[in-house]
């Protein structure tokens, strides 16, 4: 597979994953993404209409660069993806979804490592902590399987 195709499916299936991820979990975490009172009050409401429409106007552009720039990091390694089985590659993609963009994140959020060292401990909450966990193992499946199968 050529490296410009590999970039377009991996964006598409990072953003359709994002999508899907992101409803399922605003629909069970409103208390963290929606009012005044909101646990991450640090985030746009999604109550409000103006923030709300901000994120929406943004959130997909967002997305296809963020799919771009995560592919291009990729290309050094897509030889020897190809040479591994899918069920590898999935918990290649998942792992890297989860742990990379999530757990060993350098920005500090309630649900990094980081977090955990600089984070105010208001933002620290297991139970607000476990709905972000569940939104990124969401997208991270979401995400591995079509891609451990799809770009090889």
């Amino acid at each position: 597979m050529s490296y410009l195709v590999f970039t377009v499916w991996f964006t598409v299936i990072h953003t359709a994953a994002y999508i899907i991820a992101g409803v399922i979990a605003l629909k069970i975490s409103k208390d963290i993404y929606e009012s005044k009172d909101r646990y991450a009050d640090y985030l746009r409401d999604m109550a409000d209409s103006v923030e709300s429409k901000h994120v929406q106007k943004t959130f997909i552009p967002a997305q296809l660069v963020r799919g771009i720039i995560m592919s291009l990091v990729l290309y050094p390694v897509l030889g020897s993806l190809a040479e591994i089985s899918f069920l590898a590659r999935f918990f290649f993609f998942a792992g890297l979804m989860f742990v990379y963009t999530e757990i060993s994140s350098a920005v500090p959020f309630p649900t990094n490592i980081e977090g955990f060292v600089y984070m105010k401990q208001k933002y620290m909450q297991g139970s607000k902590i476990w709905k972000f966990w569940l939104e990124i193992a969401i997208y991270s499946v979401l995400f591995a399987l079509p891609a451990a199968g799809l770009l090889f």
